[in-house]
């Protein structure tokens, strides 16, 4: 499908340096992010993003440019770049254009809106600062997400991290009753075909949608791949008055691309060689991901952070918009314990009294108190073993052991692999547990008991170890 073209004043292509193309007008010039054409059929397209002259334009090709010669006709479409809204364009799959590339039956019965709209305005945000539920215990307790809020999340290759979001929009989707889209910018075909697959598997492809800009497509339509999916954000949060679950992977390829055009067009760069607009550029972008009177929009963005130095700029801008930080931990991955999140790296804003409530915090602040002091515990263990602990530390290293293993958790999307029904996990329950554990009112009952399990009551109904001493032993073997 492609969108509609009005009629306009035609110009000619005058230089072409890679994905930079000029092109002359001798009546008005068209606007700024407006939509040029070219090429047969005509296929090339080309935003434009400066006005050089009286005549002359500069844009950004976001298309490939072979074919493209000087002298050709080019056609404005009269508008900026546009996304397809509406009720049809659940479960499919688009490219930055609005093309459907799962191959399904043309959209009908869809409008087309521009991608470049204004933040809501300050005074149609709420004001109030809400939880957002995952049922996925240790996010739920630890470093609980805000309704309307970004939360990054932080990984590498093979550490569940697809996985988790996948589980997700599974939980969004079954429990909260509204929309998750999935915008890809930098995404490998791999890795979206995977995606999609895993996702009508799941079920859960009805309520959810999917755009991508593959990282072998040029730097400009990488650079417009996420405000057109949160053109389709926005649909559903103030038309339909939806909560909308937007996953972004990766947003540090919108400041790689947004640093490729950059130095495309001329920009002198700045630090590290990143574009001198990069604030302004991820502001546009985070600023629209919004909670309003009508709906929200809560996103979970993988977020690179080149050569772990978290001083780089594209890290320190995108910390500067993210209510929540998720890291992954291949350690964790390593040992089984998944979702392999690391509680003592993760943080939220939303951990507060005010907030989560006094017990929650009191809890989550217990929990991470017992979890590094078994850290810190772990190399006097590893060289002398846990018998050499005091009776006090012993009790730390059961309680902290205990919880690791209670905040694991089966997923629904990994049922085929695991053989475990999943779990979703109530925000009460999975307090209930911690404080349980916490207390030693499991002290007695064996580690594997509360690992992969819901609610803690799941663990009542194995039997429990002859004494305490058998269950010390057991830890102090266990890798």
């Amino acid at each position: 499908m492609t969108q509609p073209l009005a009629p306009r004043p035609a110009g000619v292509v005058t230089a072409i340096r890679g994905s930079v193309v000029d092109v002359r007008f001798d009546g008005p010039l068209p606007p700024i992010y407006s939509i040029l054409r070219t090429g047969a059929e005509p296929r090339i397209v080309i935003e434009v993003l400066a006005q050089r002259d009286a005549h002359h334009v500069r844009g950004i090709a976001l298309t490939p440019t072979q074919g493209l010669t000087r002298g050709l006709a080019v056609e404005d479409t009269g508008g900026p770049l546009k996304a397809p809204v509406g009720k049809s364009i659940l479960s499919r799959m688009f490219d930055v254009f609005g093309n459907t590339i799962d191959g399904g039956p043309p959209l009908t019965d869809v409008e087309w809106r521009s991608v470049h709209r204004a933040p809501p305005s300050l005074a149609q945000r709420a004001t109030t600062s809400e939880v957002f539920e995952t049922g996925i215990k240790v996010i739920d307790v630890l470093m609980p997400l805000e309704r309307g809020g970004k939360a990054g999340l932080f990984g590498g290759a093979g550490v569940g991290k697809t996985v988790l979001l996948t589980e997700m929009i599974h939980n969004m989707v079954g429990q909260h009753e509204g929309v998750s889209i999935f915008c890809g910018i930098g995404e490998r075909c791999r890795e979206g075909g995977e995606l999609h697959h895993d996702m009508k598997a799941a079920g859960v492809l009805d309520s959810m949608l999917m755009m991508f800009g593959q990282m072998n497509e040029p730097p400009g339509a990488r650079f417009r791949v996420g405000h057109a999916a949160l053109t389709m954000a926005e649909y559903f949060r103030d038309d339909q008055h939806r909560d909308v679950l937007l996953l972004i992977d990766n947003i540090f390829r919108f400041i790689q691309a947004g640093m490729e055009v950059s130095g495309l067009l001329g920009q002198i760069p700045s630090r590290l060689g990143y574009q001198p607009t990069m604030g302004t550029e991820l502001s546009g972008l985070e600023e629209r991901i919004a909670n309003t009177d009508a709906g929200a929009i809560t996103s979970i963005q993988a977020v690179y952070v080149p050569a772990d130095d978290f001083t780089d700029p594209a890290a320190v801008h995108t910390f500067s918009h993210l209510s929540a930080s998720i890291v992954l931990s291949r350690k964790r991955a390593s040992e089984g314990l998944y979702p392999a999140i690391d509680p003592l790296q993760s943080i939220s804003k939303m951990a507060t009294p005010g907030i989560v409530g006094a017990r929650h915090y009191a809890l989550a602040q217990e929990i991470r108190r017992t979890l590094a002091q078994y850290a810190d515990l772990k190399d006097i263990i590893a060289m002398l073993g846990l018998e050499q602990l005091s009776p006090d530390d012993r009790k730390v290293v059961g309680r902290a052991r205990r919880l690791e293993r209670f905040l694991t958790q089966p997923f629904f999307t990994t049922e085929a692999f695991t053989g475990l029904k999943g779990k979703l996990v109530s925000l009460a329950d999975a307090l209930d547990g911690c404080e349980a554990i916490l207390r030693d009112d499991f002290e007695t009952v064996a580690e594997s008991a509360l690992y992969m399990i819901g609610s803690i009551a799941e663990a009542k109904a194995v039997p429990r170890a002859k004494d305490p001493e058998a269950t010390g032993r057991e830890a102090a073997h266990a890798p």
